[in-house]
């Protein structure tokens, strides 16, 4: 039997289970992705901003302000679900012994990290919905296609709460998260195009961006959000769809390596 084939409905007590944890401390929750966005446009979109005079085409008909708010809904979707999914679910694997107390229930182990990497989605698709009705209301969004963006947070979400399940899978210890921290998340967060665009570096370093998960996640939330198209947005489409699937898969095929070896 596949592993794949051993996820059932039951996955979603999992994701109930971290929603209910969740809404108990939903303020405090809930104010980092409310405020961080704000203190983003202030500083960098409306500050550093004034200090650029033009962005290189096919962005100088924006302002920066404008190119800098899509690069945080998506900066905001990638962290969401990572933070999540790596040291939100290495807590409740090692410490909590959460997962042990499930799969005591009629919930398989696949059941298990199906809901985690789940909620690690919702995990994203509230903190980046958060943050795209507050650049929205800073009057930074084309309507109607900005709307595209919300459901697009919770694919994104997938994605990256199933890379982050994998190294979950990997580390020894809760610091030796630092390293795909540092080593993967960082240089995604800096050279992804959420900041400045990819067209101002040299070739070899845009090819290697856009190998970058967040590349493709900053192309669609600026398509989307600025109401400007391309063939590359199938590309980035098709791109985001296979990594979900092939990561999902990898995701529950090494988690259940590492908890029943």
């Amino acid at each position: 039997m596949s592993l794949v084939s051993n996820i059932s409905r039951r996955s979603w007590a999992v994701w109930q289970r971290n929603k209910d944890v969740f809404f108990k401390t939903w303020k405090t929750n809930f104010l980092p992705p409310f405020l961080e966005p704000i203190l983003y446009l202030l500083a960098m979109g409306f500050g550093f901003g004034m200090l650029i005079q033009e962005l290189p085409p096919p962005w100088d008909v924006f302002s920066y302000a404008e190119f800098l708010g899509p690069g945080l809904i998506a900066i905001s979707a990638m962290y969401g679900a990572f933070f999540e999914c790596t040291y939100g679910s290495f807590v409740r694997m090692h410490y909590q012994k959460t997962f042990d107390a499930i799969v005591a229930t009629p919930l398989t182990l696949e059941d298990v990290i199906a809901g985690e990497i789940l909620w690690g989605a919702t995990k994203s698709f509230i903190n980046a919905t958060i943050v795209a009705l507050v650049v929205a209301a800073f009057g930074l969004m084309s309507f109607p296609s900005f709307l595209v963006i919300i459901p697009l947070t919770f694919l994104v979400g997938l994605l990256f709460g199933a890379i982050a399940m994998m190294f979950t899978a990997l580390v020894p210890n809760i610091d030796s998260f630092n390293y795909p921290f540092f080593l993967f998340i960082t240089p995604m967060f800096l050279f992804s195009g959420t900041f400045f665009p990819l067209e101002i570096l040299p070739q070899a370093v845009q090819d290697i961006a856009m190998l970058l998960p967040l590349t493709h996640t900053t192309i669609l939330m600026r398509s989307f959000g600025l109401g400007v198209y391309g063939a590359v947005d199938l590309v980035s489409i098709a791109y985001l769809v296979v990594l979900t699937l092939v990561t999902f898969y990898a995701a529950i095929w090494m988690m259940r390596r590492r908890l029943v070896s």
